[in-house]
């Protein structure tokens, strides 16, 4: 009696005598699996003794093919490519596990059980198999079994061909390749490879989605570890336009290509030329055998890698956008892993490309549309000059809502604007270019700033859009240096003069255009100030001073720094502050500038001077004069007698406005002597001069012209045109404290 072995149950040696039982040579080995058995070993207990095998006996009667392909775990397929259908047989519906049932004979019954990315692979092999006339291809791929787990299969198959070269048929076998995966060092290393191409895909893919433009694209594929992305050490992009390839962007070549090279009409000597014609790509093993195919490189051959070298033409949507180059330092044998790595980043690159195409097809043409909602000059401005600056967003179409622009008004006056609407899209241009033709349309109708502003806002509430807009509206009289500023939502203008003092004035505003009239409060008061000669306006927007991740002090901060240091051209500036602290902010938005230098006067001394009116019939008026004189004495570091100076034009102010029909024009100068003057005056149109008076203890008036003469060191009263002025003069401490 033997045992399972086949040997005796005390053993034996192999040189010995052949133990009863033992197979003579030739015959099976005991446990020899038996047909339709997975498990490859002996009987398992309750088994049942086959009828044409005795109990204890090995199997005598041949195995059929089909049960030789299924202990191997493998099996064949017979695909009619004419009519669709694939024919598998018992051993290939183990490989995929599926059942007779569950496959209806179409090959993407099967796609449930291929991972994605395999089946894009298989895809790619077979059909470069079928366009290249190659007579098999071969690949791994993954299936995904019913228990879950994942099953590594190898398939191969046959191209059949008729008569005239057409493939009709492909015939071949798929097995499972598991144990060759995970024994094999080899394999594993194609396992390493395939997990590395992987990630080199995702990178790509996730690097290339961020791609707008096409110069975006190209800074993906050149950028660090360009080519390396493709597993190459070179690479050369081109794109076609029907007539002629233009190379856009080389990385990794020995030396540059000439310009006969770069860009040339579309010709089949030249591989990425030949690429986009024939839709075919090119792989070559060396330098020399590249040159072989298209001799007419070889004057440029030094230009190129020795090794290896890959042509792909970009195809998306059935459209030939260009062509890929991809060349490597040591000449290789394409894998065809590396051949369809290769060919699926290619899909990726010419996707890209297309999108990326057509989004700069559309940022041209919002570009060319905000131009033309754009002044196309800016008129001379009699008594200053004017600056005017602006640039497109870098997100989106770079272009955006931002505009300004320089209005003649009746006598004499100019108007200027600065604004914003919402968004960095056409419909924002479109909605600037309309909303700055109205409000021009109402400025030069001569209305005040305020009435600028309410039916600015008014015609944006009732355009059929969602989209509001800030605003800064400027009516100047360079003539007498006057500016009525009103705004909307928006920055203030900032005035610095030529000595590098500055100011932010303080000016009131009102909501943005559209949303004020909306919520009903299209209200936006006056602020009057005071343009002295050889100072300038400062009107901008907020991409100018807003800084990702920063406040916008840091950038209002850096922006009064940059025109304290700035040249004193108004032009020259303009460049300094458009170019230089917008690009070097980072900012993504857009942004417009507009500058306004008054020219100086001949005769005047150019010493500091603040002018402002006060408005009979505004109520406020004094008390922002007030604020405009705190502001500038602080400036000119006045000390202590910056209270007696507010005080003394409290006074003069409100007897302006008390005893006169008349608002008051109030003018203060920081006046070029030693020790160190302020003069105030007040002008009225009343020419009736004030007298000084004694008020007895009772009286509730009368004290104003008595607290002006102990304050100061000087007063006095002059007639000035057709109605006076009243001054004084205060000495500053040499310590300015």
């Amino acid at each position: 009696m033997t045992e399972r072995d086949g040997r005796p149950p005390g053993g034996g040696h192999p040189s010995g005598p052949r133990p009863p039982g033992e197979p003579r040579p030739g015959q099976p080995a005991p446990g020899t699996p038996r047909p339709g058995r997975w498990d490859g070993g002996a009987p398992r207990q309750g088994d049942r003794p086959s009828p044409d095998r005795p109990p204890h006996g090995p199997e005598r009667r041949p195995i059929p093919l089909q049960e030789r392909l299924v202990l191997n775990r493998m099996g064949t397929f017979d695909w009619d490519l004419v009519r669709g259908v694939m024919e598998l047989d018992a051993g290939a519906l183990e490989v995929f596990d599926v059942t007779e049932d569950e496959f209806d004979g179409s090959p993407l019954s099967l796609s449930s059980r291929v991972e994605p990315e395999d089946g894009q692979r298989l895809d790619s092999a077979l059909s470069r198999a079928l366009h290249e006339e190659l007579p098999t291809y071969a690949s791994y791929f993954l299936v995904h079994r019913r228990d879950g787990s994942a099953q590594w299969s190898h398939t191969q198959g046959r191209v059949l061909r008729d008569e005239h070269g057409r493939p009709y048929r492909v015939v071949g076998i798929v097995r499972e390749a598991a144990a060759e995966l995970t024994d094999s060092p080899v394999p594993r290393g194609v396992r390493e490879d395939r997990e590395r191409r992987t990630v080199l895909v995702q990178q790509t893919t996730a690097e290339l989605s961020r791609a707008l433009s096409v110069e975006d694209v190209t800074q993906v594929l050149t950028g660090i570890g360009g080519a390396r992305r493709f597993g190459a050490d070179a690479l050369i992009l081109g794109l076609s336009d029907h007539l002629t390839f233009q190379v856009i962007a080389a990385t990794g070549l020995p030396a540059e290509p000439p310009d006969e090279v770069m860009r040339a009409p579309i010709d089949p000597t030249y591989p990425l030329s030949d690429a986009v014609l024939t839709r075919r790509p090119f792989f070559a093993t060396s330098r020399d055998e590249l040159l072989d195919r298209y001799p007419r490189l070889r004057p440029h051959a030094s230009c190129l890698p020795a090794g290896a070298a890959a042509v792909l033409p970009l195809v998306a949507q059935d459209r030939v956008v260009g062509a890929l180059g991809l060349f490597h330092n040591k000449p290789r044998a394409p894998s065809v892993d590396n051949r369809n790595l290769a060919l699926a980043l290619a899909g990726v690159v010419a996707q890209s490309l297309q999108r990326a195409m057509l989004f700069d097809q559309e940022r041209e043409f919002a570009r060319q549309l905000q131009e033309t909602m754009l002044p196309r000059r800016v008129a001379s401005v009699a008594g200053g000059r004017v600056a005017v600056r602006y640039h497109a967003a870098r997100t989106g179409r770079d272009i955006g809502g931002d505009w300004y622009d320089v209005i003649p008004l009746p006598q004499g006056r100019i108007g200027l604007v600065i604004g914003d609407v919402q968004g960095h899209d056409t419909h924002a241009a479109a909605v600037m270019g309309q909303l700055r033709i109205a409000l021009r349309a109402y400025a030069t109708e001569g209305h005040t700033p305020e009435t600028v502003l309410v039916r600015a806002s008014r015609f944006l509430a009732e355009l059929d859009t969602e989209r509001f807009a800030t605003c800064t509206y400027v009516q100047a009289d360079l003539e007498c240096g006057a500016l009525y500023v009103a705004r909307a939502g928006h920055l203030g203008p900032m005035i610095s003069d030529g000595d590098g003092r500055y100011d932010w004035p303080a000016t009131r505003g009102g909501l943005p255009l559209g949303l004020a009239s909306s919520f009903g409060h299209d209200h936006f008061p006056e602020t009057q100030l005071f343009l002295e000669p050889g100072s300038t306006l400062l009107l901008c927007t907020d991409g100018l001073v807003e800084r990702p991740g920063e406040d916008i002090s840091v950038g209002i901060k850096a922006l009064t720094t940059a025109v304290q240091n700035g040249p004193a051209d108004v032009d020259a500036l303009a460049d300094e502050l458009s170019d230089d602290l917008w690009a070097r902010s980072g900012s993504d938005d857009d942004m417009a500038l507009l500058l306004l230098r008054r020219s100086p006067c001949p005769g005047e001394n150019g010493q500091p001077r603040l002018r402002l009116r006060v408005h009979q019939a505004d109520p406020a008026g004094a008390a922002e004069v007030r604020s405009a004189l705190r502001r500038t004495l602080d400036q000119w570091r006045a000390g202590e007698v910056a209270y007696d100076i507010e005080v003394a034009a409290t006074e003069l102010i409100t007897n302006a406005l008390t005893h006169t029909e008349s608002g008051a024009l109030v003018c203060m100068e920081l006046m070029d002597c030693t020790p160190r003057r302020i003069r105030l005056e007040v002008e009225d149109r009343s020419s009736e001069l004030p007298q000084v008076r004694a008020p007895g203890e009772t009286a509730t008036s009368g004290r104003g012209l008595l607290l002006v003469q102990a304050l100061s060191s000087d007063w006095g009263a002059e007639p000035r045109g057709a109605g006076k002025a009243l001054w004084c003069e205060f000495e500053v401490p040499d310590n300015g404290e």
